[in-house]
C-alpha cells in the first residue's frame, strides 16, 4: 500500500465543507498528483515554528517558573527529551503512528513497523493533503509530526521538575512515547485509528498532545511525590520576564501547530490562524478578570497562564470553530483552568510544579469537548447543516475518557520502569542544593 493511500491528515478536519463526500486524503492519489510548492513551503515553515515552541519557547516558559537553582536543569531536560523524541520518531515512532495497517484489530491502536527507520521513504515520496491531487513531500510530513511528539513529552515534565533525575527523565520519555504517545496519535489521526473511525474532532492535538500530556503529568507527579518544603515554603518563579518571553514564543509557534495542521496554505489554515489569535486573546484577559473577581490583582503570571490555557483549548477546535465560538471557548477554558490551579490543586494537595495538568490537562478536556459545540453551524462553526451536536458530544467525551485511561496506565508503567532503572528522584541534598549543580555541574547565573 502506497503512502498516498493512507489517511495522514488530522481528524479534526472531518466534515469541513472542503471535503465533499469522501475526504480527499482518504482516497488514492490521482496519478497526476504533484507536490505543491506553496503548501510545501508553508508546512516546512510550520514545522520550524513548532520547533521554536520547544526551543526556546517552552524551555524559557518553564525555566522562568522554577527557582534559580533549577533553571538550567529544566532547559536541559526539555531540550534532551525533544532530541530523544526526534530520534525515536524516525526509528519507529512514525511507523507506529502512520505506517501501513495491520490486518487485525491492532490497526485500531497502532500501525505496523514496516516503515521503521523510514524504510521506503525517499525525497520523491509524497504525502496526501486534504485536496485531491495536491501533495507534499513525505519527509516534510514526517518532520511536522515529529515536532508534535517532541513537544508533547516535554510538556509532561512541567509537573515533575525540581526533583526528578535527568536519567529518569530520559528513560521515562523513551517508554512513554512508545506506549502512550504513538498509539494515541495513531488512534486520533490515522485512517484506521479508533477515534478517527468514530469521527472524533481533533484538529491539532487536544487529545493527542494536551490531554495526553496533562493527565500523564498528574500521574507522574503523584508517583514522584512533592518537592521538599511544598506547600509550606514559598517557591515563586525566579524570572517572570523569561516566562513572558517564553509565552510569546509559544503563541507565535502555535500558529505552525494549529494552522499547519491544515496541511495546506488555504482557507482551513486561515480559519485556524484567526482562531489561534482570538481564542488566546480572550483567555489571557479572562484569566486576569478571574483574578480580579477573586480579590487578587491581575498578574503577569496570570496573563501568561491564560494565554497558554487559550492556546490549549483552541488546539482541537482551531479549524473546527468560527472565530466567535473560539473566543467563547478560550474564555471558558481560561476560567475553568484558573479554578483548577487555584482551588482544585490546593485542596487535593498534589505538587504539579508548573500546572501541566491544571492547564494542559483541564484545558485540553474543555477544548476537546467544547469542539463538539462550537463546530455547530448555528454557532458559526463549519459543520454541515444537519450536524448532530449531541452525537458528536458523545464521541468527543468517549475519546477524552479513553485518552485519560490510556495515558494514566501508560504513565504508571513508564514511571515505575524509570524508577527501577534510575531511582527516579534526586537525593534530598541535591534537591536542596539545586539540580543545576547537583545534576549538571553548572549554574544558570554566575555572580
Amino acid at each position: 500500500m502506497t503512502f498516498s493511500k493512507k489517511l495522514c491528515g488530522v481528524a479534526g478536519a472531518i466534515g469541513l465543507s472542503l471535503f465533499a463526500a469522501m475526504p480527499a486524503w482518504a482516497q488514492a492519489a490521482a496519478p497526476a498528483a504533484t507536490v505543491d510548492k506553496g503548501d510545501t513551503a508553508w508546512m516546512m515553515t510550520s514545522t520550524i515554528l513548532v520547533l521554536a515552541m520547544i526551543l526556546p519557547g517552552l524551555a524559557l516558559f518553564y525555566g522562568g517558573l522554577v527557582r534559580t537553582k533549577n533553571m538550567l536543569s529544566v532547559m536541559t531536560q526539555i531540550g534532551a527529551v525533544a532530541c530523544l523524541a526526534m530520534l525515536i520518531w524516525v526509528m519507529y515512532g512514525y511507523s507506529m503512528a502512520f505506517g501501513p495497517d495491520y490486518t487485525s484489530g491492532l490497526s485500531n491502536f497502532i500501525s505496523t513497523f514496516d516503515k521503521a527507520f523510514l524504510k521506503g521513504i525517499t525525497p520523491a515520496s509524497q504525502a496526501a493533503t486534504f485536496t485531491a491531487g495536491v501533495e507534499i513531500p513525505e519527509y516534510v510530513f514526517v518532520s511536522f509530526q515529529m515536532t508534535f511528539a517532541a513537544i508533547t513529552v516535554a510538556l509532561v515534565l512541567g509537573s515533575v521538575v525540581e526533583r526528578i533525575k535527568f536519567s529518569a527523565v530520559m528513560v521515562f520519555a523513551a517508554i512513554w512515547l512508545t506506549i502512550v504517545y504513538f498509539p494515541v496519535a495513531h488512534m486520533v489521526w490515522a485512517a484506521s485509528g479508533l477515534f478517527f473511525k468514530a469521527g472524533a474532532l481533533d484538529f491539532a492535538g487536544g487529545t493527542v498532545v494536551h490531554i495526553n500530556a496533562g493527565v500523564s503529568a498528574l500521574v507522574a507527579c503523584l508517583i514522584l511525590g512533592k518537592r521538599v518544603g511544598f506547600p509550606k515554603e514559598p517557591m515563586p518563579p525566579h524570572s517572570l520576564t523569561l516566562t513572558g518571553v517564553g509565552t510569546g514564543l509559544l503563541w507565535v509557534g502555535w500558529f505552525g501547530f494549529n494552522a499547519g495542521s491544515a496541511l495546506e496554505a488555504n482557507g482551513s489554515a486561515a480559519l485556524a490562524m484567526i482562531n489561534t489569535f482570538v481564542a488566546t486573546a480572550s483567555a489571557g484577559l479572562f484569566w486576569m478578570l478571574a483574578e480580579r473577581i477573586n480579590g487578587h490583582k491581575g498578574s503577569a503570571l496570570g496573563f501568561c497562564s491564560g494565554i497558554i490555557a487559550g492556546l490549549v483549548a483552541v488546539t482541537p477546535a482551531a479549524g473546527n470553530s468560527g472565530p466567535f465560538g473560539a473566543i467563547v471557548l478560550g474564555a471558558v477554558a481560561s476560567i475553568v483552568c484558573f479554578y483548577a490551579v487555584t482551588v482544585l490543586k490546593p485542596k487535593l494537595g498534589y505538587d504539579d510544579s508548573l500546572d501541566a495538568f491544571g492547564i494542559h490537562g483541564i484545558g485540553g478536556m474543555i477544548g476537546a469537548i467544547g469542539t463538539a459545540i462550537v463546530y455547530s453551524p448555528s454557532l458559526g462553526g463549519p459543520g454541515a447543516a444537519d450536524y448532530d451536536m449531541g452525537a458528536k458530544l458523545i464521541v468527543q467525551i468517549e475519546a477524552v475518557l479513553t485518552t485519560i485511561v490510556w495515558a494514566s496506565i501508560g504513565t504508571v508503567i513508564a514511571i515505575f520502569i524509570a524508577k527501577a532503572v534510575t531511582g527516579l528522584r534526586v537525593s534530598k541534598e541535591v534537591e536542596l542544593e539545586g539540580l543545576d549543580l547537583g545534576e549538571h555541574g553548572e549554574r544558570a547565573y554566575n555572580p
